[in-house]
């Protein structure tokens, strides 16, 4: 008996191994050009901004440590410039994991002050738990923070990155290149899906939509958008967006004033009816959506 459960678990696990391993390699690395230095990688994870500039490259984002590999072969296709900056628009994994597979000794990893201290907190717990070594520990981390907003100059490219507060988390940050008119949202922005707000990570509704009209602001119509998740998008994109995230707040406000419960509000699909069709077939369905609403209104 135990010669067969030693070996329904062995079969098992490599059951399970093939599994994993057939996912990863699954997983293609996408090239979309959104103008002549900026393109956007899309692969399993966060959207990567890539800018290739006069003698190196600007990078926003890394996705997962297991990817790295295939990422960095897709931006060889691009150029074989050195990547000089990579920034982080926030801390979540997918867009984050990649950080010491990329943090070379050319390379100079940066991202908002909540960024690094909340990687660093995460990273802690791994290391202490032997889960990565010291050396991964120290790459992991953003070695330039900012508070508010951080500017990169190369050649005739003006690279603009300004915080949003409380939007997706409390680091989130937007990167905007003025020539290649090209704005990289990070998680601010779900294109064609409801968006997921990280409550716990210092996000909110009120400030997820105030980023969006700060994107407004700063875009035309013009601008080419890489979201955090979803195909590239645009301003007429993001303005219908964002009438969306407003119409469907004001109903969860509503629903509030009028002493409904989570459970109500969580039910109640007429509350986001008119969208679902067009923005709740992605990660977050509609009932998760108006229950993240609900207690982002609630904690106001």
């Amino acid at each position: 008996m135990k010669k067969l459960r030693s070996i329904y678990l062995l079969t098992l696990a490599i059951t399970c191994l093939a599994s994993l391993s057939a996912q990863e390699k699954e997983v293609t690395i996408t090239i979309d050009t959104l103008s002549q230095q900026v393109y956007m990688l899309t692969g399993q994870g966060g959207n990567i901004g890539i800018y290739v500039g006069e003698k190196q490259v600007f990078m926003i984002d890394d996705q997962f440590d297991r990817l790295g590999e295939k990422i960095k072969t897709a931006i060889g296709t691009l150029t074989n410039k050195p990547i000089a900056f990579l920034f982080n628009t926030h801390m979540h994994g997918d867009h984050s994991g990649g950080n010491a597979r990329f943090n070379a000794e050319s390379t100079l990893l940066v991202a908002q002050d909540n960024v690094r201290n909340r990687i660093q907190t995460r990273q802690k717990a791994k290391l202490e738990a032997n889960e990565i070594s010291s050396e991964d520990y120290a790459k992991m981390l953003p070695e330039v923070t900012f508070s508010k907003d951080i500017t990169f100059h190369d050649g005739d490219e003006t690279i603009m990155a300004f915080h949003v507060h409380k939007a997706h988390t409390d680091g989130d940050a937007m990167v905007y290149f003025t020539q290649n008119n090209v704005l990289h949202m990070g998680d601010t922005y779900f294109s064609e899906r409801y968006p997921y707000i990280d409550l716990k990570s210092g996000g909110s509704i009120d400030g997820y939509i105030e980023a969006h009209r700060k994107a407004l602001v700063v875009i035309n119509e013009a601008t080419k958008i890489i979201p955090g998740h979803g195909r590239p998008s645009d301003k007429a994109a993001l303005e219908i967006y964002v009438q969306m995230l407003e119409t469907i707040r004001d109903k969860v406000l509503a629903a509030i004033a009028a002493g409904k419960s989570l459970e109500e509000v969580k039910t109640d699909a007429d509350l986001t009816t008119d969208y679902d069709a067009t923005f709740g077939t992605g990660f977050i369905s509609p009932e998760r959506f108006r229950e993240m609403l609900y207690t982002s209104l609630k904690k106001q």
